[in-house]
């Protein structure tokens, strides 16, 4: 226990916090700078297990703000979870890691040998987070929200009974009107200032301290800090707290084809959702190459992929093979909800 003494000191933790940390399961999910960051905070404080799972690959512009990657880990394109294992390993060997290479599917979630004392978001697109919010209300599961692009981030807390994802946004918010960080950019401070809040968060709610309510935001540019409060919404506003229904668990997953000897993946929404294609040529020229607007599709190149995405939001995905890395490169450039 010397290990962790300067933790144990803190106020509202203590031996039995401590304890109670190294009797936790969390589940992680996604590996990225949000997840990465939080999982070396949290093996760092010694959570006894932590289950991390994520279905992308590290790549070169992930290293400067996805802290548990290398750049023989870039160069190998060793899946995320795996490499953040591998470290989180030689941080803590006393905190099981498990690395899952997977979608964090309705499928993946229910296949878990026990449900976890706690989720963290450390995902890139709202139709995981929506999942998660209605998995964990129906398993009554605490689980936190994170998000940032720019240099702007917001966090909260989704304690048992809410208020939920669903009190804040009724229905997910459509990629174009959030943005993301390949088209927006990020800062690294953005992630460490709202990864700090979601740790924090973490270690009060596994040591049985009251967690924040309200939703944390904020802009390390304009250096604005602060938390606006959230009530639950009317039963007939929120089914997922009243417990009415829960619409991620019904919602039918994107689909991911290997296209045999073409090289290539499709990848089509489980519902069809009209695509701007004009308004999506216009957010991604400056930062895709190629792109070429026809009457019939979208063609851009990026990541060393090339995308020809039709109306209805699917999508070819030429040079990639890998279901899940498809999967991954559609939610960062297109993101339909």
């Amino acid at each position: 226990m010397d290990r962790y003494s300067r933790q144990i000191r803190v106020a509202g933790i203590g031996t039995a916090g401590q304890q109670r940390l190294r009797d936790a399961a969390v589940l992680l999910v996604g590996c990225g700078a949000l997840g990465t960051h939080a999982a070396d905070a949290l093996t760092r404080a010694g959570v006894g297990r932590l289950w991390l799972v994520d279905r992308d690959v590290v790549e070169w512009s992930n290293l400067q703000r996805q802290v548990l990657f290398t750049e023989a880990d870039a160069r190998a394109g060793l899946p995320k979870a795996v490499a953040a294992a591998a470290r989180l390993r030689e941080v803590n060997a006393a905190v099981e890691v498990a690395a899952h290479v997977a979608d964090c599917s309705l499928a993946f979630l229910d296949a878990l040998p026990a449900p976890p004392d706690l989720l963290l978001d450390g995902t890139d697109n709202f139709a995981t987070r929506y999942l998660l919010n209605d998995w964990c209300a129906r398993e009554r599961r605490p689980w936190i929200y994170a998000g940032a692009v720019g240099s702007e981030a917001a966090a909260m807390v989704v304690p048992v009974g809410g208020p939920c994802l669903r009190c804040l946004w009724p229905e997910p918010p459509a990629q174009s009107d959030v943005g993301n960080c390949e088209t927006a950019g990020i800062l690294a401070p953005a992630i460490a200032a709202v990864s700090a809040f979601q740790v924090a968060e973490a270690l009060k709610l596994l040591v049985g301290a009251e967690p924040t309510r309200g939703v944390f935001t904020c802009d390390v540019w304009r250096g604005s800090y602060q938390t606006l409060a959230l009530a639950r919404r009317p039963a007939a506003g929120c089914p997922t707290c009243s417990g009415t229904g829960y619409p991620a668990l019904s919602a039918p997953p994107a689909s991911a084809v290997t296209l045999c000897g073409r090289d290539a993946v499709q990848v089509d929404p489980p519902q069809r959702h009209p695509v701007d294609l004009d308004q999506l040529a216009r957010r991604l020229g400056p930062v895709v190459q190629k792109l070429d607007r026809t009457p019939h599709l979208l063609r851009f190149e990026v990541d060393g992929c090339r995308f020809s995405v039709f109306p209805g939001g699917r999508a070819l995905l030429f040079g990639v093979q890998d279901p899940l890395r498809a999967r991954a490169l559609y939610d960062r450039w297109i993101g339909l909800p």
